[in-house]
């Protein structure tokens, strides 16, 4: 069966409520398991908690005061969206995204990042929550980066994409643009031998695929995580990724945010010709699924909404970011009731 039209299903089956669709035979399911195992205990120690690095960034264009006031950004979804494996708040991904965004837009940024190591889909409605259900204006854009952890504790695919197009739906009813970076190739990551590792990668794009089919449909971009830090981790393997091998460095969450900035910036009407078709660069008007299927095979590659039932496939040139505030200003704090940040050697 195609990719596309596997997504397809799985997709469907998350919107009409459908059952657990697998992502892998039943007979491959033991070898996974082992494979799996000798995988967590070669990945290493437990990270500790990522830095936080809510607070308002590009402070040289205004404060919280000046019209039109700073944009406000948030960010959502597992280790990865957390940060976990840098030492320093600046390192994260969302610092790097709301310092680029702060340089672009020439407005101040505020960030909240209300992502959770070790989160898988089902953790998606209480980060909206914390967002929308308290006394603040909503945000003006979300980054969302989820999936990893769907794959590998086997969440059904069907229910994972029905949260998230669940979470999807409701930040876009409160007014904020939504952009998803899909669920990441595992089949790159160094410590995981074959056959889990092609596993892993089947499992990892078929997931994609679906996310990006569910997002669309809601008004949302995606950006393909894909195998994004493939090829830079076979060049650069100690720079890339950090100390437990599985989770990005400093330099691969760089790599990282250039490749989600463009798409955040189109979000928001900040990009020139943003939704148009550059031959050059090999984008495409395609079915959604194809859309999908293609983007999640190409690690970089956005996908958003176009007339019914098209989508717009592009493939922006990475823009680098700027170095993030040294020391942004924080913001509020959370409710006490917000969760630590906590993780598992094998979980993004």
């Amino acid at each position: 069966m195609s990719r596309a039209r596997t997504a397809r299903r799985i997709a469907a089956g998350a919107a009409y409520g459908g059952g657990g669709l697998g992502l892998l035979g039943v007979a491959t399911v033991g070898v996974l398991l082992a494979e799996a195992q000798l995988a967590k205990r070669t990945v290493g120690t437990v990270l500790g908690e990522p830095p936080r690095a809510d607070g308002l960034y590009g402070s040289e264009f205004g404060g919280p005061e000046q019209s039109p006031g700073p944009l406000r950004m948030a960010m959502l979804g597992d280790s990865t969206a957390a940060g976990l494996g840098v030492r320093r708040a600046r390192q994260t991904p969302a610092a790097l995204l709301a310092s680029g965004l702060a340089a672009v837009a020439e407005r101040p940024v505020e960030l909240r990042n209300v992502a959770l190591s070790g989160a898988m889909s089902d953790d998606l409605d209480r980060q909206v929550s914390l967002l929308l259900d308290h006394d603040v204006p909503p945000p003006d854009v979300c980054v969302i980066m989820i999936g990893a952890n769907d794959v590998t504790r086997r969440m059904p695919p069907t229910q994972s994409v029905r949260l998230l197009t669940a979470a999807v739906r409701r930040l876009r009813s409160a007014g904020a643009e939504v952009v998803v970076g899909t669920c990441p190739d595992l089949g790159t990551i160094e410590p995981v031998y074959q056959p889990l590792r092609w596993l892993a990668r089947r499992a990892s794009r078929q997931l994609a695929a679906a996310q990006t089919i569910g997002v669309v449909a809601q008004g949302g971009r995606t950006i393909s995580m894909g195998d994004l830090l493939g090829p830079e981790f076979a060049a650069n393997p100690r720079e890339m990724f950090g100390p437990d091998s599985y989770h990005p460095s400093a330099e691969g969450y760089a790599t990282a945010a250039m490749a989600v900035l463009p798409t955040v910036c189109a979000a928001l009407g900040l990009w020139p010709d943003s939704d148009r078709i550059d031959v050059t660069r090999h984008d495409d008007m395609l079915p959604v699924a194809q859309a999908a299927s293609a983007a999640a095979a190409q690690a970089g590659t956005e996908v958003t909404a176009a007339r019914a039932p098209w989508a717009l496939l592009k493939h922006r040139r990475r823009q680098r970011v700027p170095a993030s505030d040294p020391e942004p200003t924080p913001p509020p704090p959370l409710p006490d009731d917000t969760p630590t940040h906590q993780d598992e050697p094998t979980t993004r």
